[in-house]
């Protein structure tokens, strides 16, 4: 079980450091519709996608992380709290009120439940 834990904390890692650079690069290069849909929505995708996997650390800890949709609620929650304030103009994690981002904060939750329950499972023999 801890072997396990030790894996998933290096794919994490990786995957935040992937994440990470997304956010230090850009897309500057890209053509100007990619590069204002990076800058608009990037962050609302990148975000909740990043803190599941982080909430997957707390799996041995909280016995309620255990579960792939109280993981992703949680952090659909926190994100949807984040942009309410934004409308009230109690700024968190971002200064601009967009009703768009709740749909990107969905997308980036449900992402990372695929890519934890699919993907992770598939590719990796320790991911349980």
């Amino acid at each position: 079980m801890m072997k396990n834990m030790k894996n998933k904390k290096i794919i994490i890692v990786i995957l935040m450091l992937i994440i990470s650079s997304f956010f230090i690069i850009g897309l500057d290069w890209a053509s100007k519709p990619i590069q204002r849909l990076f800058h608009s929505y990037f962050a609302d995708i990148a975000i909740p996608f990043g803190y599941y996997f982080l909430l997957i650390l707390l799996e041995d800890k909280f016995e309620p992380m255990k579960n792939w949709y109280f993981k992703g609620g949680t952090v659909f929650i926190f994100c949807a709290i984040s942009e309410t304030l934004q409308y009230f103009g109690v700024y968190a994690l971002a200064s601009t009120f967009d009703p768009m981002d709740y749909v990107m904060y969905a997308l980036g939750a449900i992402s990372a439940v695929f890519v934890d329950r699919i993907v992770f499972k598939r590719a990796f023999e320790f991911w349980d």
